[in-house]
C-alpha cells in the first residue's frame, strides 16, 4: 500500500483534498493511504511517504522539506487543481511522482 502525505501550513485547507482524493482512489481500487499534517511536521509524520504533496501555499518550502526526507519524492500540487479541489487530479499527480 503507497502513502501519499500531503503538507500545508496548517494541514487543514489539505484535508478537504484529501478526503477527495480518497474518494477517487476507492473509484480506482487503488490501495493507499492518504493523509495531511502541517509542514512543521514534515521530518516526523512524513518521512515513511512514498511521495509528498505540498499546497501552493508553502510550495516555496519545497527544498527545506526534501532535505528532511532524503529519498522521497516531493512536490507542489497545481494550484489551479488545488483550488478546484481535485481529487482525481491530484491521485494521478501523486502516482505520477512515485512512478506507479
Amino acid at each position: 500500500m503507497k502513502k501519499i502525505v500531503l503538507l500545508c501550513a496548517s494541514g487543514m485547507s489539505t484535508s478537504m483534498l484529501v478526503k477527495k482524493m480518497q474518494e477517487a482512489a476507492a473509484a480506482a481500487n487503488y490501495d493507499c493511504s492518504i493523509d495531511a499534517f502541517s509542514a512543521t511536521d514534515a521530518a516526523a509524520k512524513a518521512a515513511d511517504a512514498d511521495c509528498i504533496l505540498l499546497g501552493p501555499q508553502i510550495r516555496f518550502q519545497k527544498n527545506k522539506i526534501a532535505e528532511q526526507v532524503p529519498g522521497v519524492p516531493v512536490d507542489a500540487i497545481d494550484m489551479r487543481m488545488y483550488g478546484r479541489m481535485d481529487g482525481k487530479g491530484a491521485l494521478e499527480f501523486a502516482r505520477k511522482l512515485m512512478n506507479d
